[in-house]
């Protein structure tokens, strides 16, 4: 192989260049993005609906063709070695779009073919990906019988039949309960430590703190901000408690210079503060004015509030 043609072993996962799309009616979707995922990383691509998300998605899985820019995949040109690079590569949109009279194991089974991937090998690989995914038990049933966190984890389950070695989620969680999303963050978890490279898209920015390591807010077709999780997290000069109170919060909360508070419920207070304020000056105001902390856990909303300033989107919702 061709040092273009084979995957660089010191070469990013995903490596975009000046990378541009102006689609046909006018609209410039991309303006210039360049980032670089790490082999190995868990990476979160965030924006507002219309920021150019799906658009750089698209470009990086082949679906859209770019403008101009360069895309590549483990030092793979996406341009100039498409197959190449396409097999390097699992894609799981956010729509559901397999064949509901299908069996999962058909699906997987199906899925590798078109990839090359002998039917032994195939049969194999889809019993090992649908145990993987908890799904070994419906195997036999047609996907239309799955529930909605199960056609999720089919999704997840037929991207890897072809064993990419990056793995692209376009909302994955989408539409699932608390439970289910938790489930299948920890199979993310997974196939991560196994050496998958991750890039996650979702409107859940919570999901996006626990599980990434790296993210790119992308705005107006424009790379905003990028970095470790953590540093930009740390950018932040206001905290946020969640403090669980004895007794009845009193209808008058008190007045803490610096500090924001709001009454959640009659014994949950919320607390937003700088990062440098005394935190046991503090309790001294509320214990002052009768307020008994019993325990106190840090909020979650502390990238929401990144991308927020970020974008000036405060409809954190539509975060994907």
């Amino acid at each position: 192989m061709t040092p273009d043609t084979a995957p660089g072993a010191d070469a990013p996962a995903l490596s975009i260049r000046d990378l541009r799309k102006t689609y046909d009616n006018g609209v410039e979707a991309l303006k210039g993005v360049s980032l670089d995922v790490a082999p190995g990383d868990f990476y979160a691509l965030l924006g507002p609906n219309g920021a150019g998300k799906s658009t750089l998605i698209g470009v990086a899985s082949s679906l859209v063709n770019a403008s101009s820019g360069e895309v590549r995949i483990f030092g793979v040109d996406i341009a100039a070695r498409r197959d190449a690079a396409m097999r390097l590569i699992g894609l799981v949109p956010q729509e559901i779009n397999f064949n509901m009279f299908e069996k999962p194991f058909d699906i997987c089974v199906n899925y590798a073919g078109f990839y090359g991937v002998p039917r032994a090998i195939a049969r194999e690989r889809a019993e090992r990906v649908l145990k993987e995914a908890q799904l070994w038990d419906k195997n036999d049933k047609m996907s239309r019988t799955l529930s909605g966190g199960m056609k999720r984890r089919l999704m997840i389950a037929r991207a890897m039949m072809t064993s990419p070695r990056l793995l692209i989620l376009d909302e994955p969680t989408a539409g699932v309960d608390i439970e289910i999303r938790r489930g299948m963050w920890k199979t993310l978890k997974e196939i991560n430590a196994s050496g998958t490279t991750i890039i996650l898209t979702t409107h859940y920015l919570e999901e996006a703190e626990s599980l990434c390591r790296n993210l790119a807010i992308i705005d107006k077709g424009r790379i905003v901000e990028q970095g470790p999780m953590k540093a930009l997290l740390a950018k932040l000069d206001v905290e946020g408690f969640l403090l669980d109170i004895d007794g009845a919060l009193p209808a008058q909360l008190p007045s803490i210079p610096g500090a924001t508070l709001l009454a959640v419920d009659d014994h949950t207070l919320d607390i937003d503060m700088p990062r440098a304020m005394d935190l046991n000056g503090v309790f001294a105001a509320l214990d002052a004015a009768g307020i008994r902390v019993r325990s106190m856990r840090t909020k979650t909303n502390r990238l929401e509030e990144l991308f927020v300033r970020l974008t000036g989107d405060n409809n954190v919702g539509a975060a994907a």
